[in-house]
């Protein structure tokens, strides 16, 4: 009989006293959507049971590992096409495996990220913590994918952590305003719970909890460093942009329309590169086959995977080298082109490097390329050296000082018969060891980029080239650093970039950190003020009542007043609505004291 009492006054309750924000939140947690399907903690009173407690925890780690996992994918977008053509060799088919993943990882990581704001929202309403089974198992469904997708990529492709250390150099300071936000936000409702827990061990440990954490953000700028920090008037000069293999974002790469595309666009340099056909010409291919680029399966169809160097160059010259562009689209940028870029597109062959040197000399840029040594049994595997030079020298028209020698193989041979070309290493050594080989330039991936070894290289005309850099940011990065040349994707993109995104002087930098720490400290200070002013002063100003799971009470008797009650009768049907009446009540009876009057009614109050 008391379980239906409390039932009615519940919905009473709830038709009464309606707050349709904590119902909304409570519903969307834990789909309780009525009122008497949830309660209120007490003053004092832990948020949740041990079970919600170990649910909120796990929110809380998923929350950081989905977030950690989203900004370590949106910041490797750079390389996106690497990984996407890693997946082609290795399934057979192209497929946009990087958006989808990185549309994946963001909208976990937003479902997330709303739980745990309604989370927070209702610890801050007071309300015990109840998360849906079907939420719970939203939660181990993201921890599983963002462990699962981090151990991956870690192991397939470790190098992009360096790219994450490489990317804080830049938004770490907008990383740090952001984090001491939230921080200064989550104050309202780690102050509530403070003043309103009796003991003192949970105080300090929430308390404890929340300093350590605020400190440590206010903190972080001492030990970050960035060369997009430096002093008015020490930026120099934006880094030099080398096409690699072209433009690739707007045409074919490795085609004499891509090449051509990168000049149009302002480039100063090309990249390719080159390998020997079985007959002797030099012509030029990335991959070791012919299948990503080519249309090989319909004219070779039983030679798809043979090396491309086992072809003659009668055989190359049949194939189609542009058509894949249009239909895989590898970059989303197919629809840029207009529908005579498109035929040119689809007429576009394997070139020779004859035809890439010859281009390059008439436009007068700088040229590098990777050169790969035939497979055994190939006619050329031991004087692909020397025939290389000869086309140079003796089939094209460039000047040997245009090209920046990349192959170490034979390096003193190349220099003898070629002083002019720009010995080229694709590694760093000692400033001895580069100066012996007459190393003018280094060409690095752009994970080891490093401010100091850049001006140390610098000091002794030792430029340095960074691969591949498409992203503004990282560009950004790169021209601060003080790096002379870059081999990017996206020439038509860098070359409008004016200046470096992220850049600041010292004095500024700390202004911005002071004054967010400042700014944070006012604001935490005055909601824990209020909320001590609102828990210790305001009961005593307003008749000594406040606030508990159904509603105002009063912490004193009630006078010789009537007082609202409900009557029930058990004769009646259960379907029978309640009836409201006002009855005298013993001076002597608490408000929440239930009685039994003379008439046998058992009476709630």
């Amino acid at each position: 009989m008391l379980g239906k009492l409390k039932v009615v006054r519940r919905q009473l309750l709830q038709r009464y006293e309606h707050q349709p924000f904590v119902s909304c939140l409570a519903g969307l947690y834990g789909c309780q959507w009525r009122r008497y399907q949830r309660a209120r903690a007490q003053p004092g009173e832990c948020c949740c049971s041990r079970l919600e407690c170990g649910s909120f925890g796990m929110l809380i780690v998923t929350f950081f590992l989905s977030l950690v996992f989203l900004y370590f994918w949106s910041e490797a977008q750079n390389d996106y096409d690497d990984f996407d053509w890693f997946n082609f060799g290795n399934l057979g088919f192209w497929f946009p495996w990087s958006v989808v993943l990185l549309v994946v990882a963001a909208a976990l990581f937003t479902y997330i990220a709303i739980l745990l704001l309604l989370a927070v929202c209702l610890l801050s309403e007071g309300q015990r913590l109840y998360l849906h089974w079907s939420h719970k198992i939203g939660i181990l469904v993201t921890l599983t994918f963002s462990i699962s997708a981090t151990a991956v990529l870690s192991d397939l492709w470790s190098r992009q952590w360096r790219t994450l250390l490489l990317s804080l150099q830049v938004t770490a300071p907008f990383l740090h305003l952001g984090g001491v936000s939230l921080m200064t936000l989550l104050s309202w409702p780690v102050a509530l719970h403070f003043f309103r827990m009796n003991k003192r061990v949970r105080q300090v440990a929430i308390l404890g909890l929340y300093l350590a954490v605020l400190f440590a953000l206010y903190l972080v700028p001492l030990g970050m460093h960035s060369p997009c920090i430096k002093e008015e008037g020490t930026l120099g000069p934006a880094p030099a942009l080398i096409g690699h293999r072209g433009a690739p974002m707007l045409a074919p790469e490795n085609t004499q329309l891509s090449f051509e595309k990168a000049v149009e666009a302002g480039g100063d340099g090309l990249e390719t590169d080159v390998t020997i056909s079985y007959d002797g010409v030099p012509f030029l291919m990335h991959d070791r086959t012919l299948r990503r680029t080519t249309n090989v399966r319909e004219v070779f169809p039983n030679r798809t995977d043979m090396p491309a160097d086992m072809f003659t160059w009668a055989e190359l010259e049949m194939l189609d080298a542009g058509s894949w562009f249009l239909q895989r689209d590898p970059f989303g940028t197919a629809w840029s082109l207009s529908l005579e870029e498109q035929e040119l597109t689809q007429n576009q062959t394997v070139p020779s490097l004859i035809e890439f040197l010859n281009l390059a000399a008439r436009h007068g840029s700088l040229v590098i390329f990777d050169l790969h040594r035939p497979p055994r049994g190939h006619p050329y595997r031991d004087t692909w050296i020397t025939r290389t030079l000869e086309v140079l020298h003796n089939e094209s028209y460039i000047n040997s000082s245009q090209v920046l020698w990349l192959p170490s193989e034979q390096r003193v041979l190349v220099q003898e018969l070629d002083p002019e070309l720009q010995q080229t290493s694709g590694s760093r050594g000692s400033i001895e060891e580069l100066q012996r080989d007459h190393i003018v330039r280094l060409n690095l991936h752009y994970s080891s980029m490093s401010q100091e070894q850049i001006s140390k290289y610098a000091t002794v005309n030792i430029s340095t080239n960074l691969y591949v850099v498409s992203q503004p940011w990282l560009y950004s990065l790169a021209w601060c650093a003080g790096v002379h040349s870059v081999t990017t994707n996206a020439m038509h993109i860098l070359k409008n970039l004016q200046r470096p995104l992220f850049l600041m002087t010292p004095e500024q930098y700390s202004l911005m950190w002071m004054l967010t720490d400042a700014v944070s400290v006012v604001f935490i200070v005055l909601v824990f003020a209020f909320h001590w002013w609102r828990e210790r002063c305001l009961p005593f100003w307003s008749g000594s009542r406040q606030v508990h799971e159904n509603g105002p009470y009063s912490k004193f008797r009630t006078d010789q007043s009537d007082v609202l009650g409900i009557r029930w009768n058990p004769i009646l049907s259960e379907r029978t609505a309640p009836v409201l009446v006002s009855l005298p009540m013993d001076p002597t009876l608490s408000l929440h004291t239930p009685s039994v009057p003379r008439h046998g009614y058992p009476v709630l109050v």
